[in-house]
């Protein structure tokens, strides 16, 4: 995925719902798809960090990204997954209500994501991607948690 002028060019994403809105992400980064199991608690860790899960012998931290986009309050049922991630050197995974499917975007489809001053934090957001009558929110995952607030990714300075 290339990104030009503040907007991703192309690319594959992998498209999921957080209540009424879906979101994309770049398809290179999900490492698998899991159905939501119960997760251990870290005791003092943020309400948006639901615990971890041992996966074949690796200890994954699980996000729940309705509990961090502040979109109410999160239930977990038969469509809740967790998609794992790799980004850097880690393994992590988010918590959706569920996974819609991977689509191709092309730049034609592509929008830079509207400026809302600091009213609203768009550091993570891509842009809007349409397809058919859909708008998807793009996220720049690898932003997202790496940022400072997540603090589960160590940057490297290249």
């Amino acid at each position: 995925m290339d990104i030009v002028d503040g907007a991703p060019t192309s690319g594959e994403y992998l498209t999921f719902t957080l209540g009424a809105e879906e979101y994309g992400i770049d398809i290179l980064k999900v490492q698998e798809i899991r159905g939501y199991e119960a997760v251990t608690r870290i005791a003092n860790a943020p309400a948006f960090i639901k615990g971890v899960i041992n996966l074949r012998g690796v200890i994954v931290p699980i996000v729940d990204l309705r509990i961090k986009f502040n979109l109410g309050e999160p239930s977990y049922d038969q469509f809740t997954v967790v998609i794992i991630l790799n980004i850097g050197k880690r393994v992590m995974g988010i918590v959706v209500d569920g996974v819609s499917d991977v689509i191709q975007l092309n730049a034609d489809s592509l929008h830079p994501a509207p400026e809302f001053g600091s009213i609203l934090d768009t550091r993570y957001l891509l842009g809007l991607g349409t397809v058919e009558e859909r708008m998807i929110i793009m996220v720049d995952i690898e932003r997202l948690m790496t940022s400072q607030e997540m603090a589960l990714v160590e940057t490297t300075a290249a």
